[in-house]
C-alpha cells in the first residue's frame, strides 16, 4: 500500500514538472507591454501598421486591400469600430455585410496581419458626428462625449455588444487584436474631463477587452495632459518629415518616458473638403519620417494606408472663418493605396524603405496584380421623376406646428422637406434660423433660392408666395461636425424657426426623406418638372472593373448605382468624379439613379479611369 502511494506521489510530481512550463506559457499574454518595448509571443515587436476602415471599402475587396498592406511591409492593421454603423438604431445592432467588423478582422488575420482596435466611442475619422450614432440626439439635453450618465449608459452597451463580436479575436484568446484604444484624441477638447476618460477606460475593461489599452493624442503638452491616463500607454499623432518626428517625440518624452514609443497616427496624406483645394502630400516626406521611425525602433500607424470612400457618411469641420466645412465623398486621402485600390508611387517608395529595414529572416510578399479600372461609354439618363412629385412614394407627412430638427422626427440622415401652405399672398424676407446644412427654397415647386451653412446663409431678401401657394424648404444633411467642441451640437434640418415678412410661420408638414430605398420611385419619360429631380439611366457591361463617374458639368446632388449609394457630388469641387467599386457592377445591364438638386442641361453621363479634381471660383 505504501509502495503504491509512493508511486502515485512520484507520478504526480512528474506531471506537475511537465505541465508547469506549459501552464506558465499559457498564462503569459501573447502580446504585452514590458518596460519600453512591445512583446509578441515573448519577443520584441515593432508595430508597422496602416489604417483601414471596414465601412469605407466594399466587403468583396477587403482581402485585396489587406494583401497590399502585407506586400508594402505592414504587419498590423488599425481600424476604428464605428458605433453609428454597428448600432444604427438604439438597441438594434448590425454586424452584417459591410458592417461585419469581426469578418474584417478575421480577413486581416488570414492575410498575416495583426490588428489594433479603436472602438471610441468617439472616433472623429472625418465621419458623421465622429462616429457617434445620431439617435443619441433624440435624448433632450444630452451631452455626448462627456460624463453624462445617459451617454455613458449607451456607450457601456456599445462596448459590451462589440466585445461579444470580437472576444475570440483578442490576442488574450489567441487572436490578432493586440491593443485597444481608449477614446480618441480626447486631449483636443477645450475642457477635458478626466473622470469621463477614466469611465471610458473602465467600460472597455468591464466589457471584457483584456488586452493592453492606450490613448492617442497630439504631442503638445496640453493635449497629453488632458487626453492621457496614469498607467495607460500614451501614443502620439502628427505629420511631417524626420525633423518633425524628432520634435514630436522630444516633446512627448518630456511628458512621459519609460514606455514604448509609437505614432498612433502618422498623417501620410490628408482629406478633402467641399470648396477647398485638393490635398496631396509627398512620398518624400513620408519616407523621411517612416525611415526615422524604423531607424529608431519606433512603432507606427500610417493614417491612412487605404482611404476608401465616405458614401454619404462624411463628417465636417468648423474651420474659421467658415463655421462649417463638410468633407467630400472621396476619402482617397492621398494614401499609399488609392480609392480604387491601386498602389501609388507613395506605396512603392514605402515598400522599398520597409524592405531595407526588415528584421533578419523576414521577406516581403510580391505586390499582387490589381485589375485595371474601366471606362463606361456615355449613356443617357432618359427617365425622370421630380422629387416633389415622388413625395407620396418616399414619405408620409407629419403635422408639425413648428418646424423641428430632423432627429425629433426619428430621422438621422438624408433630406427632410418642410411644407407650408398659404391661404393669402405673402411677400417679404424669408429667414430660416439654423438651416442645416443646405436648404433649397421652393415656391409652388420652383426653386427660388438656396441657403448654404458654409457661408452662414439664413435668409433670402424677398420671396413671393401667391394666395393658395406652397412654400417648400428641402433641407439636406451634408455631414455632422466630427471635430472640436461644437460637434456636440449635431442637430440637422431646421434647428430654429422660420419667418416670412417678419411673421413666424406655423402649421407645417414635415416629410422625412432618408432616401435609403428608392425602389418605389415611378420614373417616366415626360418633361422634367422644376425643382430637384431624380434621373435614371442604364448601361451594359461585358466585363466589370472599378471606374470613376464623371460629374463635371453637373450641379449638386447624389448618385446611386445598382442600389448602392455612391455619395454626393457638388460642382464647387475639388472632387469632380465618384468612384464606383468593381463589386457594385455586374456583367450585363446596370442602373444609375441621380438626384439633381440643381437643374443641368446635360442628360448623359460617362466614366473615366482616373479621378478628376478641380475647385471652382464659385466655391470661395
Amino acid at each position: 500500500m505504501k509502495r503504491r502511494i509512493l508511486q502515485a506521489a512520484r507520478l504526480f510530481f512528474v506531471v506537475v514538472l511537465m505541465l508547469g512550463p506549459l501552464a506558465s506559457r499559457a498564462e503569459s499574454p501573447r502580446f504585452e507591454i514590458r518596460g519600453d518595448r512591445f512583446l509578441l509571443d515573448g519577443k520584441p515587436y515593432v508595430i508597422r501598421s496602416g489604417e483601414m476602415h471596414y465601412p469605407r471599402i466594399p466587403r468583396a475587396e477587403w482581402h485585396a486591400r489587406l494583401r497590399l498592406a502585407r506586400a508594402m511591409g505592414l504587419n498590423t492593421i488599425t481600424t476604428y469600430a464605428f458605433w453609428n454603423v454597428n448600432e444604427p438604431q438604439p438597441g438594434k445592432f448590425d454586424f452584417s455585410g459591410n458592417a461585419d467588423i469581426a469578418a474584417f478582422i478575421r480577413a486581416a488575420q488570414e492575410e498575416g496581419l495583426n490588428v489594433i482596435l479603436r472602438p471610441g466611442p468617439y472616433v472623429c475619422a472625418e465621419w458623421d458626428f465622429g462616429g457617434l450614432p445620431a439617435w443619441l440626439l433624440r435624448t433632450s439635453g444630452i451631452t455626448v462625449r462627456a460624463y453624462d450618465p445617459r451617454f455613458l449608459a449607451a456607450s457601456a452597451v456599445w462596448f459590451k455588444r462589440l466585445h461579444q463580436e470580437l472576444a475570440p479575436l483578442l490576442s488574450s484568446h489567441g487572436g490578432p487584436i493586440l491593443m485597444v484604444q481608449v477614446e480618441n484624441e480626447y486631449g483636443s477638447v477645450a475642457h477635458p474631463d478626466r473622470d469621463y476618460l477614466r469611465a471610458i477606460e473602465q467600460q472597455i475593461r468591464d466589457a471584457g477587452f483584456d488586452v493592453p489599452v492606450f490613448t492617442s493624442n497630439g504631442p503638445e503638452l496640453k493635449m497629453l495632459e488632458g487626453g492621457t491616463l496614469p498607467g495607460v500607454l500614451s501614443v502620439i499623432n502628427f505629420d511631417g518629415d524626420a525633423n518633425d518626428a524628432k520634435r514630436a517625440f522630444a516633446a512627448a518624452g518630456r511628458f512621459r518616458s519609460g514606455e514604448p514609443r509609437m505614432v498612433g497616427e502618422y498623417w501620410d496624406g490628408w482629406f478633402d473638403s467641399w470648396g477647398q483645394p485638393h490635398h496631396v502630400r509627398s512620398a518624400k516626406t513620408a519616407v523621411s519620417a517612416v525611415g526615422w521611425f524604423l531607424d529608431h525602433g519606433i512603432s507606427f500607424n500610417l493614417y491612412m494606408f487605404d482611404g476608401g470612400s465616405n458614401g454619404s457618411m462624411n463628417g465636417a469641420n468648423a474651420m474659421p472663418p467658415l463655421p462649417y466645412v463638410p468633407q467630400t465623398t472621396s476619402y482617397d486621402y492621398d494614401a499609399p493605396v488609392d480609392e480604387a485600390g491601386r498602389p501609388t508611387a507613395k506605396f512603392h517608395a514605402l515598400r522599398k524603405l520597409i524592405a531595407a529595414h526588415l528584421p533578419k529572416g523576414e521577406t516581403l510578399p510580391p505586390v499582387p496584380a490589381v485589375p485595371p479600372t474601366i471606362v463606361i461609354p456615355r449613356f443617357a439618363l432618359d427617365e425622370r421623376v421630380s422629387l416633389l412629385g415622388a413625395l407620396p412614394q418616399l414619405a408620409k407627412p407629419i403635422d408639425s406646428e413648428l418646424p423641428r430638427n430632423m432627429e425629433s422626427y426619428g430621422q438621422d440622415y438624408g433630406f427632410i422637406l418642410y411644407r407650408k401652405r398659404f391661404d393669402r399672398a405673402v411677400r417679404g424676407k424669408l429667414v430660416v434660423s439654423g438651416a442645416r446644412d443646405y436648404a433649397i427654397v421652393m415656391v409652388n415647386g420652383k426653386t427660388v433660392g438656396t441657403l448654404d451653412r458654409r457661408l452662414s446663409q439664413s435668409e433670402l431678401p424677398q420671396i413671393d408666395v401667391p394666395a393658395g401657394g406652397t412654400l417648400d424648404l428641402l433641407l439636406e444633411h451634408m455631414g455632422r461636425i466630427n471635430y472640436a467642441d461644437v460637434f456636440r451640437d449635431g442637430y440637422e434640418g431646421i434647428t430654429g424657426g422660420v419667418t416670412l415678412a417678419g411673421q413666424d410661420l406655423t402649421g407645417w408638414q414635415a416629410y422625412p426623406l432618408p432616401l435609403d430605398d428608392l425602389s418605389n420611385l415611378q420614373f417616366g419619360h415626360g418633361a422634367a418638372a422644376p425643382g430637384p429631380v431624380f434621373r435614371r439611366g442604364h448601361f451594359d457591361l461585358a466585363r466589370t472593373g472599378g471606374t470613376f463617374l464623371d460629374l463635371r458639368g453637373r450641379g449638386k446632388g447624389r448618385v446611386w448605382i445598382n442600389g448602392h449609394e455612391l455619395g454626393r457630388y457638388w460642382r464647387i469641387g475639388p472632387q469632380q468624379s465618384l468612384f464606383v467599386p468593381a463589386s457594385w457592377l455586374h456583367a450585363g445591364r446596370n442602373e444609375v439613379i441621380v438626384l439633381e438638386e440643381e437643374s443641368v442641361r446635360t442628360a448623359t453621363m460617362q466614366s473615366l479611369i482616373d479621378p478628376v479634381y478641380a475647385t471652382t471660383a464659385a466655391s470661395r
